[in-house]
């Protein structure tokens, strides 16, 4: 502001004497000074407290008394300014003849007060939406006016009833606790209540994130689990005690790690479910060929062991592997906060049994109407069996990729690497069976009709698995976001 009235720093030739340094109770500071052999004294801060120590006024270069009714108007008018999201600091000064610390802020000369428009960033507004939407309580903590806390609240759409610094120092901690859960805006505060606030959000078990730049947030930003400083704007002191750094000072970043980490989270758990799915898959094949084949006149084992490293090592890993990159889905942040924070819950436990036991009776099935059936050599029916299996855990892997969603053809596109990986599964599956390799992985070459009879009953583990999440998104038969 100095320098568009062209008022510069350099300009002035001036010796300070002494500062009195803001602090978050007396919400101003002081200098003294001393400028062509006169001292001055020179005061800014928050508007309602600098004006109780102003006697006169300066107007128009003239000094007349400050009245009451004059107080008043200058902060109605403060009052307006604020409630339209303006912040706003006050100016006074006076001369004095001998500098003393006990009463160079009384008797202050008011000469104005400057408004500064600080709006919230246009994607905050979405963020903020996001936040509710996922079950994350946003809460503005601020020590601006409460007007100018309201009107940013009604900015960004953030709801909810609003307290100010001295109504939290008559409270006391457990007073506070039972009502803080309602309360999304708090106004006016010093550093302690930022702590008490915390406190009272842990007792109340809350997992508490807490965002800070200077100096007076580090004993919060410690309290909470999460501390996150300013990367730009932030002090070392806020840097050191954090958790986490915001490089740009962005809320809306804060909510894309979120999100991001709640894809991590649910990768993890798609990966382990789907792995441990064609695991169920092939023990049970085993286990069950073991079971029937007095019966039916199988030999054991089913499958062989090489050929199971060879599911195990490619075309179950690769797949699995490329889960992890799975993209986010367009409702991750439709979730609500999990409380449990095991990989494996029960519901998904009985989610990959079901696709475990689908892959194994499918592939049996196969097995028994080539052999039985069609009356095809063991061998023959095995390595159909196989290339059945191996297809059925490829498209499985794209079941996988969301627990809601049901798979489509643009599924197929989501994940890219997915899509490469299983393209890769099916070449080595070719290599196994039409190379020389086949002598040692116990397989022989099957005909085209063979091919089309393992891919068509392979894509029933979709049409299973997209009846099932049609299902549980209605009837939420089985918890899988471990909540």
């Amino acid at each position: 502001m100095g320098a568009k009235a062209r008022v510069l720093l350099e300009d002035f030739n001036a010796e300070r004497i002494e500062e009195i340094p803001f602090n978050s109770e007396r919400k101003m500071m002081s200098v003294m000074y001393q400028l062509n052999n006169q001292n001055y004294v020179y005061s800014k801060g928050a508007i309602e407290t600098l004006i109780q120590k102003c006697k006169s006024m300066s107007i128009n270069g003239k000094i007349i008394l400050l009245r009451e009714e004059d107080k008043k108007r200058i902060l109605e008018i403060n009052k307006k300014l604020t409630s339209q999201a303006y912040r706003t600091i006050a100016f006074a000064y006076k001369k004095v003849k001998t500098f003393s610390k006990d009463n160079f802020e009384e008797e202050l000369i008011f000469l104005g007060f400057a408004a500064i428009e600080d709006p919230p960033r246009e994607e905050v507004k979405l963020a903020i939406q996001e936040c509710m939407t996922a079950g994350i309580k946003v809460k503005m903590i601020t020590g601006d006016n409460k007007d100018t806390a309201l009107s940013i609240a009604r900015q960004i759409n953030l709801e909810g009833n609003v307290m100010e610094g001295y109504e939290i120092d008559r409270l006391t901690d457990n007073e506070l606790q039972k009502i803080v859960n309602d309360i999304s805006i708090f106004a006016r505060v010093r550093p302690e209540h930022k702590l008490r606030i915390v406190r009272a959000l842990k007792l109340n078990g809350e997992i508490v994130a807490m965002t800070g730049d200077g100096v007076n947030d580090a004993p919060a930003l410690k309290e909470a689990h999460i501390g996150v400083a300013m990367g730009k704007g932030g002090t070392d002191v806020s840097r050191e005690v954090s958790d986490l750094i915001l490089k740009d000072d962005n809320f809306a970043t804060i909510v894309n790690a979120i999100k991001e980490g709640r894809t991590i989270f649910k990768n993890i758990k798609k990966f382990v479910s789907y792995q441990l799915s064609c695991n169920y898959a092939e023990l049970a094949i085993l286990f069950v060929g073991v079971i029937l084949s007095p019966f039916l006149g199988w030999q054991i084992p089913l499958l062989l062991a090489l050929q199971i490293l060879f599911m195990n090592l490619v075309t179950d890993d690769l797949p699995a592997i490329m889960l992890a990159l799975t993209p986010y889905s367009k409702d991750v942040m439709a979730e609500k906060p999990r409380k449990n924070k095991d990989i494996l819950s029960k519901g998904l436990f009985f989610w990959l049994l079901i696709g475990g036991i689908s892959m194994a009776i499918i592939s049996l099935v196969i097995f028994y109407l080539v052999f039985n059936v069609l009356g095809q050599g063991f061998e023959y029916a095995r390595t159909t069996a196989l290339v059945t299996l191996i297809m059925l855990e490829i498209f499985s892997a794209f079941n996988f990729m969301s627990f809601r969603q049901n798979i489509s053809i643009k599924s197929f596109l989501v994940n890219k690497p997915l899509l490469l990986a299983s393209f890769i599964s099916v070449m080595a599956t070719l290599a196994i069976i039409y190379t020389p390799a086949n002598t040692i992985f116990g397989t022989v070459p099957i005909n085209l009709i063979d091919w089309i009879i393992a891919i068509v009953s392979s894509l029933l583990i979709i049409f299973i698995f997209n009846i099932l999440k049609t299902i549980n998104n209605r009837k939420e038969i089985f918890e899988l976001n471990g909540r």
